[in-house]
Protein backbone atom coordinates (compact mmCIF):
# COMPACT_ATOMS: atom_id res chain seq x y z
CA UNK A 1 0.00 0.00 0.00
CA UNK A 2 1.32 3.42 -0.86
CA UNK A 3 2.16 5.65 2.11
CA UNK A 4 -0.19 8.44 3.11
CA UNK A 5 2.22 11.05 1.74
CA UNK A 6 1.95 9.57 -1.78
CA UNK A 7 -1.84 9.74 -1.80
CA UNK A 8 -1.87 13.17 -0.17
CA UNK A 9 0.53 14.44 -2.84
CA UNK A 10 -1.83 13.17 -5.55
CA UNK A 11 -4.64 15.27 -4.06
CA UNK A 12 -2.42 18.31 -3.60
CA UNK A 13 -1.23 18.02 -7.23
CA UNK A 14 -4.79 17.37 -8.45
CA UNK A 15 -3.55 14.07 -9.87
CA UNK A 16 -6.92 12.34 -9.42
CA UNK A 17 -7.68 10.87 -12.83
CA UNK A 18 -9.92 8.22 -11.26
CA UNK A 19 -12.37 10.88 -10.05
CA UNK A 20 -15.26 11.32 -12.49
CA UNK A 21 -16.60 14.34 -10.59
CA UNK A 22 -19.90 12.73 -9.58
CA UNK A 23 -21.43 9.49 -8.41
CA UNK A 24 -21.20 6.74 -11.02
CA UNK A 25 -24.50 5.54 -12.47
CA UNK A 26 -24.27 1.88 -11.30
CA UNK A 27 -23.79 2.98 -7.69
CA UNK A 28 -26.51 5.63 -7.93
CA UNK A 29 -29.01 3.08 -9.25
CA UNK A 30 -28.16 0.67 -6.46
CA UNK A 31 -28.52 3.36 -3.78
CA UNK A 32 -31.84 4.52 -5.26
CA UNK A 33 -33.45 1.17 -4.45
CA UNK A 34 -32.37 1.19 -0.78
CA UNK A 35 -35.26 2.02 1.56
CA UNK A 36 -33.57 1.87 4.97
CA UNK A 37 -31.81 5.22 5.39
CA UNK A 38 -30.22 4.10 8.66
CA UNK A 39 -28.16 1.33 7.03
CA UNK A 40 -24.52 1.62 8.15
CA UNK A 41 -22.35 2.21 5.07
CA UNK A 42 -18.55 2.39 4.74
CA UNK A 43 -16.87 3.90 1.69
CA UNK A 44 -13.16 3.01 1.92
CA UNK A 45 -10.68 4.98 -0.17
CA UNK A 46 -13.50 7.49 -0.47
CA UNK A 47 -11.55 10.22 -2.24
CA UNK A 48 -13.79 13.21 -2.85
CA UNK A 49 -16.79 11.27 -1.59
CA UNK A 50 -19.30 11.78 -4.40
CA UNK A 51 -21.15 8.64 -3.28
CA UNK A 52 -21.33 9.89 0.30
CA UNK A 53 -22.57 13.31 -0.81
CA UNK A 54 -25.33 11.64 -2.83
CA UNK A 55 -26.36 9.43 0.09
CA UNK A 56 -26.21 12.32 2.57
CA UNK A 57 -28.43 14.45 0.33
CA UNK A 58 -30.91 11.55 0.11
CA UNK A 59 -31.16 11.42 3.92
CA UNK A 60 -28.91 8.46 4.74
CA UNK A 61 -27.64 8.98 8.29
CA UNK A 62 -24.96 6.32 8.83
CA UNK A 63 -22.49 6.88 6.01
CA UNK A 64 -18.80 6.67 6.93
CA UNK A 65 -15.93 7.84 4.73
CA UNK A 66 -12.48 6.34 5.13
CA UNK A 67 -9.33 7.57 3.42
CA UNK A 68 -5.62 7.40 4.04
CA UNK A 69 -5.09 11.00 2.89
CA UNK A 70 -6.42 13.92 4.96
CA UNK A 71 -7.19 16.38 2.13
CA UNK A 72 -10.23 14.69 0.62
CA UNK A 73 -11.83 14.29 4.04
CA UNK A 74 -11.18 17.94 4.94
CA UNK A 75 -12.51 19.11 1.57
CA UNK A 76 -15.61 16.94 1.94
CA UNK A 77 -16.35 18.40 5.37
CA UNK A 78 -15.94 21.95 4.02
CA UNK A 79 -18.34 21.22 1.15
CA UNK A 80 -20.85 19.34 3.32
CA UNK A 81 -20.85 21.05 6.73
CA UNK A 82 -23.92 19.12 7.96
CA UNK A 83 -22.16 15.76 7.47
CA UNK A 84 -21.11 14.27 10.82
CA UNK A 85 -17.44 14.96 11.43
CA UNK A 86 -17.03 11.70 13.36
CA UNK A 87 -18.08 9.84 10.19
CA UNK A 88 -14.97 11.16 8.38
CA UNK A 89 -12.16 8.74 9.21
CA UNK A 90 -8.52 9.12 8.26
CA UNK A 91 -7.13 5.63 8.63
CA UNK A 92 -5.49 2.74 6.86
CA UNK A 93 -8.29 0.46 5.65
CA UNK A 94 -6.37 -2.64 6.73
CA UNK A 95 -6.14 -1.33 10.31
CA UNK A 96 -9.68 0.08 10.51
CA UNK A 97 -12.10 -1.37 13.06
CA UNK A 98 -15.88 -1.20 12.83
CA UNK A 99 -18.99 -3.08 11.70
CA UNK A 100 -21.06 -2.15 8.66
CA UNK A 101 -24.11 -3.33 6.75
CA UNK A 102 -22.71 -2.27 3.39
CA UNK A 103 -19.22 -1.57 2.07
CA UNK A 104 -19.03 0.37 -1.19
CA UNK A 105 -16.24 -0.33 -3.67
CA UNK A 106 -15.48 2.52 -6.05
CA UNK A 107 -11.87 2.79 -7.36
CA UNK A 108 -10.33 1.64 -4.07
CA UNK A 109 -9.71 -2.02 -4.89
CA UNK A 110 -7.86 -1.06 -8.10
CA UNK A 111 -5.53 1.18 -6.07
CA UNK A 112 -4.42 -1.75 -3.91
CA UNK A 113 -1.45 -3.71 -5.15
CA UNK A 114 -2.63 -7.18 -6.28
CA UNK A 115 -0.46 -8.77 -3.59
CA UNK A 116 -2.85 -7.28 -0.99
CA UNK A 117 -6.14 -8.21 -2.65
CA UNK A 118 -6.70 -11.41 -0.67
CA UNK A 119 -6.12 -9.37 2.48
CA UNK A 120 -8.73 -6.85 1.21
CA UNK A 121 -11.36 -9.58 0.78
CA UNK A 122 -10.66 -10.89 4.28
CA UNK A 123 -10.80 -7.39 5.79
CA UNK A 124 -14.11 -6.54 4.09
CA UNK A 125 -15.52 -9.80 5.44
CA UNK A 126 -14.32 -8.86 8.93
CA UNK A 127 -15.83 -5.35 8.75
CA UNK A 128 -19.25 -6.51 7.60
CA UNK A 129 -22.03 -7.40 9.99
CA UNK A 130 -23.76 -10.78 9.50
CA UNK A 131 -25.58 -10.71 6.14
CA UNK A 132 -23.65 -7.52 5.28
CA UNK A 133 -22.90 -6.78 1.63
CA UNK A 134 -20.04 -5.62 -0.53
CA UNK A 135 -21.25 -3.61 -3.52
CA UNK A 136 -19.40 -1.76 -6.21
CA UNK A 137 -17.43 -1.76 -9.42
CA UNK A 138 -14.27 -3.62 -10.40
CA UNK A 139 -12.24 -3.34 -13.59
CA UNK A 140 -12.70 -6.25 -15.98
CA UNK A 141 -9.54 -5.44 -17.96
CA UNK A 142 -5.81 -5.53 -17.34
CA UNK A 143 -4.41 -2.09 -16.58
CA UNK A 144 -1.04 -1.20 -15.06
CA UNK A 145 1.38 -3.67 -13.53
CA UNK A 146 3.67 -1.30 -11.63
CA UNK A 147 1.31 1.39 -10.29
CA UNK A 148 -2.39 2.02 -9.68
CA UNK A 149 -4.87 1.53 -11.12
CA UNK A 150 -4.44 -2.22 -11.25
CA UNK A 151 -7.02 -4.06 -13.33
CA UNK A 152 -8.06 -7.66 -13.24
CA UNK A 153 -10.56 -10.26 -14.36
CA UNK A 154 -13.73 -11.85 -13.08
CA UNK A 155 -11.92 -15.17 -12.68
CA UNK A 156 -9.16 -13.56 -10.62
CA UNK A 157 -11.69 -11.81 -8.38
CA UNK A 158 -13.44 -15.11 -7.67
CA UNK A 159 -10.12 -16.36 -6.27
CA UNK A 160 -10.18 -13.54 -3.70
CA UNK A 161 -13.85 -13.38 -2.80
CA UNK A 162 -15.32 -16.91 -3.09
CA UNK A 163 -14.11 -17.95 0.36
CA UNK A 164 -15.85 -15.04 2.08
CA UNK A 165 -18.92 -14.14 -0.01
CA UNK A 166 -21.99 -15.44 -1.80
CA UNK A 167 -22.47 -13.54 -5.05
CA UNK A 168 -25.87 -11.96 -5.47
CA UNK A 169 -24.77 -10.41 -8.76
CA UNK A 170 -21.38 -10.33 -10.46
CA UNK A 171 -21.31 -9.41 -14.12
CA UNK A 172 -20.72 -6.70 -16.67
CA UNK A 173 -22.05 -3.33 -15.59
CA UNK A 174 -24.69 -2.36 -18.14
CA UNK A 175 -24.80 1.29 -17.08
CA UNK A 176 -21.14 2.34 -16.75
CA UNK A 177 -20.11 5.83 -17.77
CA UNK A 178 -18.99 5.95 -21.42
CA UNK A 179 -15.20 5.90 -20.86
CA UNK A 180 -15.59 2.76 -18.72
CA UNK A 181 -18.32 1.05 -20.73
CA UNK A 182 -17.59 -2.64 -21.28
CA UNK A 183 -14.67 -2.50 -18.85
CA UNK A 184 -16.42 -2.70 -15.47
CA UNK A 185 -18.02 -5.46 -13.44
CA UNK A 186 -20.83 -4.74 -11.02
CA UNK A 187 -20.39 -6.68 -7.79
CA UNK A 188 -22.99 -7.37 -5.13
CA UNK A 189 -21.91 -10.03 -2.66
CA UNK A 190 -23.23 -11.08 0.75
CA UNK A 191 -20.99 -12.09 3.63
CA UNK A 192 -20.89 -15.86 4.23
Amino acid sequence: MEPVTDWEKRYQDKNTGWDIGKISSPLKEYFDQLNDKSVKILIPGCGKGHEAAYLHNKGFTNVFLLDLAPSPLKDFKNQHPTFRKKHLIQDNFFEHQGQYDLIVEQTFFCAIHPSHRQEYAKKVHQLLLPKGKLMGLLWSVKLNEDHPPFGGSKEEYHDYFDEYFEFVHFGNAYNSIKPRSGRELFLLAQKK
